[in-house]
């Protein structure tokens, strides 16, 4: 990738404690910190929600806390698609040790989707791209932008059973042909927006809050909060990695002109058609294939980045293979695209047992396809990954403990092996450290991955324990 880049995933978490699953993200949470076993807990408070103790920085460079009753982990900065996927499945790989080691694991799951189907909630996972100053986000770009964006979710949707109460009452789905029982996206039904800063009540497709967390001056910062968490890795790796495909045009200024008529009509409408047709209204009063649309995109990435480096190669191809299946036969994505794999899986469930979409049976099916644990997903037990992109259990297991070596996360992470030896106070951040007793180590440039360049900061800090 031509930046750095990282995700957040919110878990959703089932549990047949009678206290509820409050109690086992507790304990789950204090299992990771406790001995400093993944990571170091916050000895601060950090905002009026996440008072010390709520969470704390890994061993890997990424984050885990409790946000609102869900327990979320981040990855450490990623520089490459691959890491990417290594460092989010390293979560996972934390949670099943987590609830094994504890005794819980007949009793308590956590899983990676974005909706409660009991109570109708929904909880995200937040992606975050690094985009330069210099990028131009005239109203042009930003409008293709969002085109994409609302595209996409035809290779991103997570899939879901069922519709969110009350939807119906917009008055824009109320349409011949619109599936209430499955449909493509796990969030369009929460997307109020195109445009939007907070990330509660009023959720956009673009979140316009301008948080770098790096040097303000060179870096902005894209934080995402309405696609769906990923299930297989083909899925993942073609929504970060397409993603920021579509950043490299805008910062190069090579996006293709388009203009939705209504984003947030056409992502909500289109996912509730996962048999299309998938047909996009543009602003010029005309109405395109969103396929064809999004093939704009590829072909423009395609002409600027082709050859530019393997990875890029890689992706360009899948892009281009999956692109073509959703045209012409999308059962070839079954075990790449999560929302085709889903559906595919449940039709063969609802023909066998001879159940309506509408039983509950499917709800809890569409839990276990997120499963965590790989020994209980129904969506990793399909999974047909291209070579390039498949991943071993190992590469997982050593991604828990160690740092990425090309981002700050490294840096992060040889500081606070550091701190593990002190019985000083300290805060940990993205961008600052704090160490009781010495200035403010600041990594605001997340491309700074060697630990000799704080070499000064680090040898003071040793000096302290002396």
């Amino acid at each position: 990738m031509n930046r750095v880049a990282g995700l957040e995933t919110e878990y959703g978490c089932l549990s047949d404690d009678p206290s509820g699953s409050p109690s086992a993200v507790g304990r789950v949470r204090t299992w990771i910190f406790e001995g400093a076993r993944f990571g170091l807990p916050d000895i601060h408070q950090r905002d009026w929600d996440e008072p010390a103790g709520n969470g704390g920085f890994l061993f890997n460079g990424g984050r885990a806390y409790v946000d609102m009753g869900h327990l979320e982990i981040c990855t450490p900065e990623c520089l490459s698609l691959l890491d990417v996927l290594r460092y989010d499945r390293a979560g996972d790989a934390i949670l099943v040790e987590a609830t094994r080691s504890l005794g819980l694991s007949e009793h308590v799951g956590f899983i990676r989707n974005n909706i409660d189907h009991y109570s109708g909630a929904t909880f995200g996972c937040h992606e975050n791209y690094l985009v330069r100053r210099s990028a131009p986000l005239t109203e042009s770009n930003v409008l293709s932008l969002l085109a994409f964006l609302t595209l996409r979710q035809l290779y991103c949707g997570a899939g879901r059973v069922g519709s969110t109460p009350g939807t119906d009452l917009r008055g824009d789905l109320e349409k011949p042909g619109f599936n209430q029982h499955f449909q493509i996206s796990q969030r369009a039904d929460y997307i109020n927006n195109d445009l939007f800063e907070w990330v509660q009540f009023n959720r956009a497709i673009i979140n316009t809050r301008d948080e770098p967390l790096a040097d303000a001056r060179k870096y902005r910062r894209l934080h995402l909060l309405h696609g769906d968490t990923s299930v297989l890795p083909t899925t993942l790796l073609l929504k970060v990695g397409t993603t920021s495909l579509a950043l490299d045009l805008l910062e190069a200024d090579r996006m293709p002109p388009m203009v939705l008529d209504d984003a947030v009509h056409t992502f909500r409408g289109m996912s509730h058609q996962p048999d299309g047709p998938w047909l996009a209204p543009l602003a010029d009063g005309r109405t395109a294939n969103a396929v064809e649309l999004l093939f704009q995109f590829h072909e423009a990435a395609r002409r600027e980045f082709a050859g530019r480096d393997t990875e890029t190669d890689v992706l360009l191809q899948i892009w281009k293979e999956t692109l073509e299946a959703l045209e012409t036969n999308s059962e070839t994505l079954v075990g790449r695209v999560d929302w085709i794999s889903k559906r595919w899986l449940f039709q063969q469930f609802v023909e066998r047992e001879k159940i309506e979409w509408t039983d509950p049976w499917l709800r809890a099916m569409d839990l276990e396809f997120h499963h965590v644990d790989p020994a209980r997903s129904l969506g990793l037990a399909i999974a047909n990954t291209p070579p390039p992109w498949d991943l071993s259990p190992g590469d997982f297991s050593t991604a828990t403990r160690r740092a990425p070596n090309n981002t700050r996360a490294q840096i992060r992470s040889h500081i606070m092996h550091q701190l593990q030896n002190h019985s000083l106070r300290y805060f940990v951040d993205w961008e600052v450290i704090d160490a009781e007793g010495l200035h403010s180590l600041n990594l605001l440039n997340p491309f700074e991955a060697s630990p000799d360049s704080v070499k000064h900061w680090s040898q003071q800090l040793a000096d302290l324990r002396q």
